[in-house]
């Protein structure tokens, strides 16, 4: 990889791994951390990584180190909701529906709501999502289909108690 690919490299991937971070540990400084791990070990690595392989290099390390700050218990607490800016803006009557969505995500275990994040939020195949988590990509379809039947029946129990 050359200076100017790894360039392009961090202008087209650098908001999506930070997302991907975001929403995943909610904490903005931890996550910014994380990509720009992510995006050095991307430079003292250029000469073994080819550039059509970059993305799911940097998410690949990006994931590691966040499983690393999880486990070593710096996650903050301190903030339990995403901030409006992490989202692109919808109208106002989808706000509620966005905001019982994200509840629902954040129950997911970190290995559910990192594979929904990866599938649904940054379209990423199931075989990346299995390279990037070390999973098989028959494990990427079972637990993702795990998770979309816990969101879809915590979405459909809040249903039934808003209509009654």
């Amino acid at each position: 990889m050359t200076e100017q690919e790894y360039n392009v490299c961090v202008d087209e991937y650098s908001d999506g791994v930070y997302r991907f971070m975001v929403k995943n540990i909610r904490n903005a400084d931890d996550a910014k951390d994380i990509v720009q791990t992510a995006f050095e070990k991307l430079w003292i690595n250029k000469q073994n990584v080819p550039s059509e392989k970059a993305k799911s290099y940097l998410f690949t390390v990006a994931y590691h180190q966040m499983i690393d700050v999880i486990r070593k218990g710096k996650r903050n607490q301190t903030s339990d909701h995403y901030s409006e800016s992490d989202f692109v803006t919808q109208p106002s009557s989808n706000n509620e529906l966005k905001q019982i969505l994200l509840k629902a995500i954040n129950e997911l275990n970190p290995t559910q709501k990192s594979l929904v994040l990866l599938k649904d939020y940054e379209g990423y195949s199931y075989q990346e999502i299995g390279e990037i988590m070390n999973l098989s990509e028959s494990q990427v379809k079972v637990y993702l289909h795990r998770a979309r039947l816990f969101l879809k029946t915590r979405l459909m129990n809040i249903e039934k108690v808003n209509q009654s």
